[in-house]
């Protein structure tokens, strides 16, 4: 089944307690497309980079079946920029330098190869960017999903809104799900922003793990405690591409495969922090996923006998 990637394609430059980096391959979009490429072996991609954006890594995208026929490039403008650096907890961190360039004014142009998409994902983009491409597509896919920050509640609340009317799975983190829903309680929550629209809710919450609610059920994924954490950078991400590219290769929206997606989704995502930017996800084999998801099964997985 075919999966319609829409978000940012970038440099990023990161700063941990373990490194630096200068430039390198970031944006949200590269983390969804190439954690879904492990899952299914159509995925198309809207973004937009400047003429600075090496071929070697459009190449890399084109390696693992990502078509980049949708990849807008703008000749004499710069590619979208952020740098960070993370604290000593890993979960806290200070942006040191942004700079939209060519996502300023993005315009989503949906080729006539992906109108027939099955599957959209949309990264995280400005709401009024989200709505346009689901607006733009001639027949909606069976499951649109998307992630959106508070940076889009501070400044564009009423554009998110609307947007939230028309998707089906929203993914944010616990912080996000508080400042949109106003509860503390990260169940008071989901409930108040399934009314917004959404049919299903993802809460992530990082090195605790991931929730999964609709309106009558509710599902939680541990994350794999891991010896070290060099790069949280595209996690969020990369979890979000493993959950809709399983979703993809299955063909399944049901609730209970969306419960398979999320394990999915969070071993992608360990796979991601354990080095810098993409670097772990170029070269996975279907081992390394197999092995790791059956780590998530042995984690949770119990006996226990009732006392009567």
């Amino acid at each position: 089944m075919s999966l319609l990637v829409v978000g940012s394609v970038a440099f990023d430059a990161i700063e941990t307690p373990f490194g630096k980096t200068d430039k390198i391959i970031g944006g949200a979009a590269t983390y969804i497309a190439l954690s879904s490429s492990y899952f299914t072996h159509k995925v198309n991609l809207v973004a937009v980079v400047g003429g600075d954006f090496p071929k070697a890594d459009i190449m890399m995208l084109e390696a693992h079946n990502i078509d980049t026929q949708g990849l807008q490039i703008k000749e004499n403008e710069k590619s979208f920029f952020w740098s960070g650096r993370y604290n000593n907890d890993m979960n806290s961190r200070d942006t040191l330098v942004t700079e939209l360039n060519v996502l300023a004014d993005f315009d989503p142009v949906i080729p006539e190869a992906y109108q027939d998409c099955d599957y959209l994902m949309l990264g995280n983009l400005a709401p009024k960017v989200q709505s346009t491409v689901i607006q733009r597509l001639k027949k909606r896919p069976k499951l649109v999903v998307m992630d959106t920050m508070n940076f889009w509640m501070d400044i564009a609340m009423n554009d998110l809104m609307e947007t939230l009317a028309m998707v089906d799975v929203l993914s944010i983190n616990d912080e996000e799900a508080r400042q949109l829903s106003k509860e503390y309680s990260l169940v008071k929550a989901a409930k108040k922003i399934l009314e917004m629209g959404p049919k299903v809710l993802i809460i992530k919450k990082g090195e605790h793990g991931a929730l999964l609610f609709n309106k009558h059920q509710v599902f939680f994924a541990p994350a794999l405690p891991l010896e070290e954490v060099f790069d949280p950078t595209g996690a969020g991400d990369t979890f979000a591409g493993g959950f809709i590219g399983y979703i993809a290769s299955t063909n399944d929206i049901s609730f209970e495969n969306m419960k398979r997606a999320l394990i999915y989704g969070s071993a992608q995502a360990s796979f991601c922090v354990e080095k810098f930017g993409v670097e772990r996800l170029v070269n996975l084999s279907q081992n390394e996923l197999n092995d790791r998801v059956q780590e998530f099964v042995e984690l949770v997985q119990f006996e226990i006998n009732l006392k009567n």
